[in-house]
């Protein structure tokens, strides 16, 4: 039987690379091209979601990747993916909003969960989500993460990660174990 190929591919991202990853990540959470996909942030949170010096310094360091999702030369998505003292994280999501809902995600989470457990030989891959987003907690929850119950305080007044149109913002950790 033979496999189709993915149609399309995963490279680890270079500083080359952060005029592109900080054009995806802010089109997919912020401003009216977010809304175009259902992933966007725009009701929560104004400004920028992340900026060139925040790129370049997650990928100095060390057991830190952005992984990014290309079809034909063109950028879909892109993730960071972190070796952490309990294991995985994941963060920095984003999916070009007119590819959502269409397997680029999903396929995402799964490189960078296979990449946690193969390169580090992580046990459990975390991440933290703005509790206000419950269709994005949902959509984890199908893929194997459980809500942890524990909270991280929004980083207010740190426009670098956008300015907040609510003052009840916090983030949930969801952990998903795996297999032995």
């Amino acid at each position: 039987m033979s496999t189709q190929p993915l149609p399309f591919a995963f490279r680890i991202a270079t500083a080359a690379d952060i005029p592109a990853l900080l054009a995806l990540v802010q089109s997919a959470y912020r401003g009216d091209s977010g809304r175009r996909g259902w992933t966007t942030e725009s009701d929560l949170l104004d400004g920028q979601r992340t900026d060139a010096a925040d790129i370049a310094e997650v990928m100095a360091r060390p057991d830190s990747l952005i992984v990014m999702t290309e079809r034909d030369g063109r950028l879909l998505a892109s993730c960071h993916v972190e070796r952490q003292a309990d294991g995985g994280y994941f963060g920095m999501f984003a999916v070009d909003p007119l590819q959502q809902g269409g397997g680029v995600g999903k396929a995402v989470l799964a490189e960078a969960e296979r990449m946690a457990r193969e390169r580090w030989q992580c046990r459990a891959m975390h991440m933290t989500v703005i509790e206000q987003r419950a269709e994005l907690i949902a959509w984890y929850e199908r893929r194997g993460y459980r809500r942890t119950g524990q909270y991280k305080p929004f980083p207010y007044g740190d426009e670098r990660f956008g300015i907040p149109l609510r003052d009840d913002l916090r983030f949930e950790v969801l952990i998903k174990e795996f297999p032995a």
